[in-house]
């Protein structure tokens, strides 16, 4: 962004100046990767009509890198027409390209593949930084342009999240740092931690002159006064700033749907305002599409996130105003009327009903038609199949030596189904995984035993990034009595190309299916499909993996953006795992929800 015959200036001083204007950051945080392209106007227009100034967005590695030496800035992931988008509505932009993001996203943003590899991910481990340089090679040359002073719209970027949360290794915050600037960027720099001094020594380049930020979601008195202590401390005189102000909260399955009050978060944004500048976290939450939603990592288990990453946030997962949007929009009318607003978009969206069924086949039935096998002397773990994400099945045959025999998965993540001879057995989640499972002896002398793992999502913050547990798959092995069986052929089932399914072939009860719908439409708006009547699984529209869904709750729908749909002829293909469907599908106008705990959503 220009002024005058020169570039545009941003400065980290006692205040935040911007052409040597003391400027506040009223930013607001819309994940570019969570949202479909031809959403990215909607969302930002309403970000600038809230008479906000900035958008902040994380950059997601496991996105831009799936597999090690191969990057994708395409599509949904191209971070540049974002920045455009956002520069021409006169937004500027705080970036977050920090190898870690959290963010509630499959394994916080790393690549599954760093689990193969032999190093130590967020330290100096000379492995690790030579991965993330690899990634930077490729990803600073598309942000350096957008740079404030090279006439974007960049005002700052994140060296790395939340680390005093997970380390102390100021080698590795260093060697980030320099990377960034030996790649040409050159706008100020920041770390963004929780706002007390343990977190603050750890996990910020103070020392360096690095710019510190808090995140929290109240007590901004409080929490600012915690944040310029450890200022006075190092003798800085620097501006506070909230960088993750958290407006609502994520979801996980099985619990009820966080709420907060619209009036209550405005006086709270208002108490923020008062000290310091404010990105809100999330203004526009967006949805965790195909298997990407995290996992909160609890003790001996995890919990994994839901597909809906709403958030509850100032537009909901469509995109559209919510009473907190309209809540802080009267706020800033009130107490700051130099920020202009103006009045925000919406969408609409559109409900069909009874949709049948047009076709079904048993995964068993066309398995070797979507998955090549790989076969080994013991079970391999995903990562070793060179997989990343979804589900994988494992196959092997044995003799029955007794009437009722004994199983045992040892040590297998995240979810497991057992079928012998095609028919299911029994389902063990995390802490049953291990247990006795007696399967009785059949007519056959020799019985095919089928295990179908699913990788529910990898944890997103804290010590278990470094944890076995982030290995999918069965890690250890299988045992029948008292001894390990060999000779397993696995099917990695990512299900990236859901067009190979055969359904010619035949659909077995209570096995896992897939479900094919055919709609023709003659007009396209978004919508949600309603699940209520399904077990467990993912959806595919029109080849597009719009996420997961499950029966517990709370989510029981699916959203669906206008522009994965087209006109004439679509497809959904339902991919479940527990023998649970419908013969019709219903698009409702709004998401569908499960009371749970006696709390009504």
């Amino acid at each position: 962004m220009k002024e005058g015959n020169g570039l545009a200036r941003f400065e980290v001083r006692e205040e935040f100046y911007l052409n040597q204007q003391p400027f506040k950051l009223l930013s607001g945080a819309i994940h570019y990767f969570r949202i479909q392209p031809e959403d990215w106007y909607h969302s930002l227009y309403n970000l600038k009509a809230l008479g906000f100034n900035t958008v902040e967005t994380y950059i997601p590695w496991n996105m831009h890198e799936p597999e090690k030496g191969q990057f994708d800035f395409e599509g949904s992931l191209n971070i540049e027409k974002f920045l455009q988008i956002a520069q021409d509505l006169g937004l500027y932009a705080l970036l977050r390209p920090s190898p870690y993001i959290c963010a509630e996203w499959e394994f916080g943003g790393l690549p599954a593949w760093l689990l193969k590899e032999e190093m130590r991910i967020r330290s100096s481990a000379p492995a690790y930084l030579a991965a993330v340089a690899s990634y930077y090679d490729e990803l600073m040359p598309r942000l350096v342009p957008h740079l404030l002073e090279n006439g974007g719209n960049i005002l700052m970027m994140q060296v790395e999240n939340e680390y005093g949360s997970y380390g102390e290794d100021k080698e590795y915050l260093r060697a980030v740092r320099d990377m960034m600037l030996e790649r040409g960027v050159t706008c100020p720099l920041f770390t963004s931690d929780g706002p007390w001094r343990a977190a603050l020594r750890a996990g910020t380049l103070i020392e360096d002159d690095v710019l510190v930020t808090g995140n929290f979601g109240s007590k901004a008195a409080y929490n600012f006064a915690n944040l310029q202590a450890f200022f006075d401390e190092h003798g800085k005189k620097w501006p506070l700033m909230c960088m993750e102000f958290w407006d609502g909260w994520f979801n996980r399955w099985k619990e009820p749907v966080v709420t907060r009050d619209p009036e209550e978060l405005a006086e709270a944004v208002h108490e923020v305002l008062q000290q310091g500048s404010i990105n809100l976290y999330m203004f526009h939450g967006g949805t965790n599409f195909g298997f990407m939603n995290g996992c909160s990592a609890r003790g001996s288990i995890d919990l994994p996130q839901v597909t809906s990453y709403d958030y509850e946030a100032l537009l909901d997962e469509q995109g559209n105003p919510t009473p907190k949007y309209f809540a802080i929009q009267r706020m800033l009318k009130k107490y700051y009327p130099e920020y202009p607003q103006m009045e925000p978009l919406v969408k609409e969206s559109f409900e069909l009903k009874d949709i049948p069924l047009s076709e079904k086949v048993s995964l068993f039935e066309t398995l070797e038609d979507v998955a090549q096998p790989i076969e080994s002397l013991y079970p391999m773990k995903m990562e070793e199949l060179g997989q990343n994400v979804g589900y994988l099945l494992y196959r092997t045959e044995a003799e029955w030596d007794a009437d009722e025999e004994r199983i045992r998965v040892i040590d297998a993540r995240d979810r497991m189904q057992l079928f012998v001879d095609g028919n299911f057995i029994t389902t063990q989640y995390q802490t049953e995984i291990g247990e006795d499972i007696f399967v009785p002896r059949q007519k056959q002398s020799t019985h095919q035993i089928d295990i179908l793992i699913e990788n529910m999502g990898r944890v997103n913050y804290g010590h278990k990034l470094l944890a076995e547990t982030q290995h999918k798959g069965i890690r250890t092995g299988v045992c029948k009595d008292l001894h390990f069986m060999l000779h397993w052929k696995q099917y990695p089932l990512e299900l990236k190309n859901p067009e190979k399914i055969d359904f010619t072939k035949e659909w077995h009860e209570n096995q896992p299916a897939f479900y094919a719908f055919d709609v023709e439409l003659k007009a396209l708006k978004d919508t949600y499909l309603e699940l209520t009547h399904f077990g467990k699984g993912i959806v595919f529209v029109n080849g597009v993996n719009i996420g997961r869904f499950w029966d517990v709750g709370p989510t029981l729908s699916l959203y669906i953006p206008h522009s994965l749909l087209k006109l004439g002829q679509n497809r959904i293909i339902i991919f479940e795992t527990e023998g649970k469907y419908s013969e019709f599908i219903h698009l409702v106008h709004k998401p569908t929800f499960k009371t749970i705990k006696g709390v009504n959503l």
